[in-house]
């Protein structure tokens, strides 16, 4: 049953957040329902999970038209410009910004139906030639240039660390990306809040927890093993 997995992942968070001193509610967590039916996202709705993740703008999209519209929808995956257009309305939070262009193309779409869209900025803190993202030396002045468009507001920082069997491995980049985050702060940069970050996946979102996230993106330990032959 997807219902026991989510409870197990809840204790787990509620764990995590109790060894860093954290409160339950400045943790989000969101289901990446990425490949999965409707109705597997329908029975963990049924079990309390409002947030969910999606790594392509068509499956958020054709989602979306058939879910309750109450859901919030997070775009997490790699985003090509001219996908962008399908977004505004539909998604509450755009994880993976890197680049000004890609900002640009977000500004202008969004603006045009007269809404701001809310973004982080995605950073490849472990400098992985497969990853995509800015690099930490960059991300300063990333978030400089994107500040002053007019419809887009960066909550704060993204980032996919290495898949490993070992969390602990990841704790250093959880680490790093928190770092950065409060550096670009100290900048005061107007329309640039660091509030958010978004780290930590089935793997690891418990030691992610521990060095700061306030999403995390769990999809394997809530759905399964995904089929990428469907």
């Amino acid at each position: 049953m997807l219902s026991d997995n989510v409870r197990e992942v809840e204790d787990r968070i509620l764990k995590a957040c109790e060894r860093a001193g954290r409160k339950r509610e400045d943790v989000t967590l969101i289901a990446v329902s990425k490949t999965k039916p409707v109705s597997d996202i329908e029975e963990v709705m049924q079990a309390g999970i409002m947030e969910f993740g999606e790594n392509k703008v068509q499956e958020l999209k054709e989602k979306y038209e058939i879910l309750p519209k109450n859901l919030r929808w997070h775009m997490i995956g790699h985003l090509q410009r001219n996908k962008v257009k399908y977004l505004p309305g539909r998604t509450v939070l755009i994880h993976s910004v890197d680049s000004v262009r890609l900002a640009e193309e977000i500004d202008h779409e969004f603006g045009r139906h007269g809404l701001t869209a809310d973004i982080l900025l995605e950073v490849n803190v472990a400098g992985e030639l497969s990853k995509f993202g800015v690099s930490p030396e960059d991300a300063p002045a990333l978030a400089e240039s994107i500040s002053t468009l007019e419809h887009v507001r960066i909550k704060g920082l993204m980032t996919i660390a290495p898949f490993t069997d070992d969390p602990e491995s990841n704790r250093v980049y959880f680490r790093k990306l928190k770092q950065l985050s409060v550096d670009i702060a100290a900048k005061n940069i107007d329309n640039v809040s660091m509030s958010d970050l978004s780290m930590g996946m089935t793997g690891d979102y418990e030691v992610a927890i521990e060095e700061g996230a306030t999403y995390v993106r769990v999809g394997t330990g809530i759905f399964g093993e995904r089929d990428y032959q469907i």
